[in-house]
């Protein structure tokens, strides 16, 4: 039965809201198919704002995907502002999509995709608005089956109450495999309503269904275990892993935003995952093993995407595009291919020993030189090796001086506060290498207008990595140290002018703490949360600690745990974690290993990249049946003929 679209009655409201533009749609490559002539329906979303959710890698490559098949559809839908969900809720719209303005409620799989924990309020406000019971219990089989992705799915229990089922891990062949799932389902009549389907979801082993499975706790709060609770149920659910990245070069249509993004470029995934075993990265443990692009599909991409897209900037995304082992010829095959032109290239990702001038410069061709990002992370030596990150303070000396010396006049340093091991002075550390950055580049350069901006983020322990057993630091003593580090940076008169300082207080990263390892108990305080107004608890300007702080007393107020007990508590090897019957790949006793050698006593531990040494048995390789893909391949890129 045809679905009729909303936008009749939305269009006359909305001049009452701020950036309505957000809300039409109809953006270049957006797709709207015609409702019968497709088999299964897709409701995607970002659950963040327009601005934050159209540029979104992952939902655009799932939309084109889906979309290429005649027999799917799949549509957008995004958050709406607080303004907006008044007007929604006051003249009876329910969550819509952008592409068709139909109600999410009518589509056969509602999928959201979480690269941040504090979108979790965001999907309760969806789930709300489209009418979708919040509780997958309460669902009937006229609701769409709720279905959670991206990085924050590799623990999804604090919302396994509210989800009907979870993916971990590459979507582009585990969204058509679910695809076909629900097609034969529906051909066959719906045999068995919803639990029939989701119980065929499960039993492929490659989809989570959380209320197939029980939880049971001990007297002291911890997990007792977590078992399947009814017959065919795997005890484990796999992640998926893409091996042929040259066969899936999405996208190839870009979405053009219409209204202001926080990204407006196209981007090119030049490979996936990462070895370097940064003991903190959940990106780089989750995605392993490594697997390049070719540079000619590279290529390919680039030449296709700004051909459909009319964009002027290219981004070469990975989480460290330097490491390609093809970069630099790819760095100057697209150099010499849009030299003259109005493209500029981008690497927004660099590590400080992969940096080299004569990438930087294949990158500033055109014309255009931004400042250089990299992300030492530690303060000191000491507490680089202790999070294995292998960059030395001469290293980062020797890649700035380079740097400033080629012309460049502004760097930014990324750090982390509240690191396991950390103490007062490896944070000070951290202000005294600002003071030789810009000491060295007003040497090297000659000229007094160098800057350095150092960016302090909170350190979160997250799942599926070496420091999930850690504890976190608190907010009182993240904001001390903070505050110590802000001194010394200003205490010196001869370079605080120089040096930009930016930081987040630790509120709102132990809220993220209490969410990433939290287990299904949490899910009552994002609903209590939720209920007291929480929204887009991503942006400092809508988050308040206080709320958080008083809906988990609230919620927990009958259970031996509590804020503390989730955050700043150290675990021991024993404790059954929420998330270990899904698996990453990632062998628990080699990430147990990995957590002892960074606390060595006479100093941590260093791991190498696996992808130069030979492997050290974090289990991903054999045991998904993977293995790590580098180049080179030889390969050139061709120059574009003329037109």
């Amino acid at each position: 039965m045809t679905v009729e679209s909303l936008f009749p009655r939305l269009e006359a409201l909305l001049p009452g809201v701020q950036k309505p533009i957000q809300y039409v749609g109809g953006e270049l490559n957006s797709v709207s198919k015609d409702w019968d002539s497709v088999s299964v329906r897709w409701a995607l979303m970002y659950p963040d704002a327009y601005e934050v959710g159209l540029p979104n890698q992952g939902v655009q490559i799932l939309y084109e995907v889906l979309n290429e098949r005649d027999h799917l559809l799949a549509e957008r839908t995004y958050s709406v502002w607080p303004d907006m969900e008044k007007v929604m809720r006051d003249n009876g719209i329910p969550q819509f999509t952008l592409d068709s303005h139909r109600p999410v409620r009518a589509f056969d799989v509602f999928g959201l995709s979480f690269s941040t924990e504090l979108g979790y309020t965001n999907m309760l406000t969806a789930l709300d608005l489209a009418g979708i019971p919040l509780y997958a219990v309460d669902r009937t089989d006229e609701d769409p089956i709720v279905l959670a992705g991206g990085h924050a799915a590799f623990n999804p229990e604090p919302i396994a109450d509210f989800i009907d089922a979870a993916v971990l891990g590459d979507g582009e062949e585990i969204v058509l495999a679910i695809s076909d799932v629900i097609r034969e389902w529906k051909d066959e009549g719906s045999p068995g309503g919803r639990d029939e389907v989701l119980m065929r979801l499960a039993a492929s082993g490659g989809v989570y269904i959380p209320k197939f499975f029980t939880v049971e706790y001990l007297a002291d709060g911890r997990i007792k275990r977590v078992a399947p609770n009814r017959p065919g149920v795997p005890w484990r659910t796999a992640k998926h892993t893409v091996m042929d990245l040259d066969a899936w070069p999405y996208p190839k249509k870009p979405l053009v935003p219409l209204a202001e993004t926080v990204h407006e470029r196209f981007s090119v995934e030049i490979f996936r995952g990462c070895t370097r075993g940064c003991r903190f990265c959940q990106a780089g443990m989750i995605t392993r093993p490594v697997r390049e692009r070719s540079i000619t599909t590279i290529g390919d991409m680039v030449e296709n995407g700004l051909k459909q897209s009319g964009f002027e900037e290219v981004g070469l995304l990975s989480l460290s595009s330097a490491d390609h082992s093809e970069i630099a010829e790819v760095a100057k095959g697209l150099g010499d291919r849009y030299e003259g032109s109005n493209v500029s290239l981008s690497l927004p990702s660099t590590r400080v020993d992969a940096f080299n001038i004569t990438l930087a410069n294949e990158f500033s061709r055109n014309g255009r030189r931004s400042g250089l990002t990299f992300a030492p992370e530690g303060g000191s030596d000491r507490m680089r090796k202790v999070i294995n990150k292998m960059v030395s303070e001469e290293d980062l000396i020797r890649t700035v001086a380079a740097a400033y010396s080629h012309g460049w006049r502004q760097v930014k340093l990324y750090f982390m506060c509240g690191l396991p091991t950390e103490t007062d002075e490896d944070v000070l550390a951290i202000a005294d290498l600002a003071k030789r950055v810009i000491a060295t580049g007003r040497e090297v350069s000659g000229r007094n207008d160098i800057r350095c901006t150092v960016s302090i983020g909170g350190f979160v322990p997250k799942p599926h990595t070496p420091f999930q057993w850690a504890s976190q630091l608190g907010v009182e003593e993240t904001d001390a140290r903070l505050a110590k580090l802000g001194a010394a940076i200003r205490s010196d008169k001869k370079y605080a002018k120089a040096i930009g300082f930016r930081y987040h207080d630790g509120k709102p990263g132990i809220i993220e703490g209490l969410l990433s390892r939290g287990d299904r108990r949490v899910g009552r305080i994002i609903e209590q949360v939720w209920r007291d107004g929480g929204r887009f608890d991503g942006w400092s300007e809508h988050f308040s600690y206080e709320r958080w702080v008083e809906s988990t007393e609230t919620a927990l107020a009958d259970e031996p745990i509590d804020l503390a007990w989730y955050t700043t508590r150290e675990r021991e090897y024993a404790e059954v974690l929420p998330w270990d019957h899904l698996d990453s790949g990632l062998d628990r006793d080699w990430l147990w290993e990995d957590w002892q050698d960074s606390l060595e006593e006479d100093g941590a531990i260093e791991v190498e990249d696996c992808r130069w040494t030979p492997c050290f048995d974090c289990g991903v390789c054999p045991q998904m049946g993977t293995e790590i893909q580098i180049g080179p391949t030889g390969k050139k890129l061709l120059p574009l003929s003329v037109v």
